[in-house]
């Protein structure tokens, strides 16, 4: 898979990257880490170098399935993980980023994210620049190689650019959710700022597996995605209806349709999660897909019956 530079660092990364919230088991249901290992090297395996995960996921259990994934070959992968909004403090940036080195059993970090913007979840108001001036540090001592941010608006990734080099920005995104073509994209094209896009299968909704009526456990983080609730969920299905045509042309799962259209948009990358090890070579064939300017603009307009109809605004959980 060829690789596309973030930002303007020194790192490369895959357009496609593999995804590791469900590894860590909490607000998931049914995960084994057997499974997660598996497929988390199925993903290297097919050409996926780039592994997402995050201080939260599990408190550390996905950085730590992740190692044992991968440790072998960390010469040949680039670890992007994350510091939570309860740990933005100078200090406790440094001590969250010690932490996710011996999670990821590694000497260094390719990309260290802000997973969500200071005062989010109720969590203590710190200034950015308190936390930019750790993460600069951890920087300059070869700890991280890039620093990116997570879940923020274009305002905030506008201020945090005040005090250190912003390398990418990752928001929810995907056919069905597009806050961030309007919000902070034309700011990341300006500056060169990577997009990473979490969720962009809509979490498995672009999949087409789930029908009307579809009911998860309540303790499925899913349960509470807009997206899965009422009348969205219908209009999803009317426009996964007309989408199966250009999948079909391409010889193609709706899934790698929704991935091909997605890192076709400017300066953007998808981060897709999988269980198994089939779902990861799938979605990694996804970056095969070469879609005309016409289909995309085609893929483009049957979205918005989804999201013309709602406020994808925010966060995309009812929490």
């Amino acid at each position: 898979m060829e690789k596309r530079t973030l930002g303007t660092s020194t790192v490369k990364i895959t357009p496609i990257l593999m995804g590791t919230w469900q590894a860590g088991k909490r607000m998931w249901v049914g995960i084994e880490d057997a499974d997660s290992i598996k497929t988390i090297r199925a993903a290297y395996e097919a050409g996926i170098t780039t592994i997402d995960t995050a201080e939260i996921y599990g408190d550390g259990h996905s950085e730590q399935i992740v190692a044992q994934a991968l440790s072998d070959v960390r010469d040949r992968v680039e670890y992007a993980t994350k510091v939570f909004s309860n740990h933005l403090k100078y200090q406790q940036v440094i001590e969250a980023c010690e932490r996710s080195l011996k999670n990821l059993q590694t000497d260094y970090i390719d990309l260290y994210q802000i997973h969500w913007p200071s005062g989010s979840f109720k969590s203590e108001i710190v200034s950015i620049e308190e936390t930019m001036s750790a993460l600069n540090h951890l920087k300059e001592q070869g700890k991280i190689r890039a620093i990116g941010v997570s879940n923020f608006s274009r305002e905030q990734l506008a201020e945090a650019a005040q005090y250190g080099r912003i390398d990418s920005l990752q928001p929810a995104y995907s056919l069905f959710w597009r806050n961030v073509e309007t919000d902070a994209m034309p700011y990341c094209v300006e500056n060169n700022i990577s997009i990473l896009a979490y969720s962009p299968l809509a979490q498995g909704l672009l999949t087409g597996k789930f029908a009307p009526g579809h009911k998860f456990d309540p303790e499925d983080n899913r349960s509470q995605n807009k997206l899965f609730q009422g009348e969205n969920f219908e209009r999803a299905q009317q426009a996964l209806e007309q989408l199966r045509p250009v999948a079909e042309k391409h010889n193609c799962s709706l899934a790698q349709l929704a991935l091909a259209w997605l890192i076709a948009q400017p300066q953007s990358n998808a981060i897709a999660g999988a269980r198994y090890p089939q779902q990861a070579q799938d979605n990694a064939k996804a970056a095969e897909v070469k879609l005309s300017a016409e289909e995309i603009a085609q893929i483009d307009n049957i979205g918005r019956i989804v999201t013309s109809h709602f406020d994808n605004t925010g966060i995309m959980w009812e929490w």
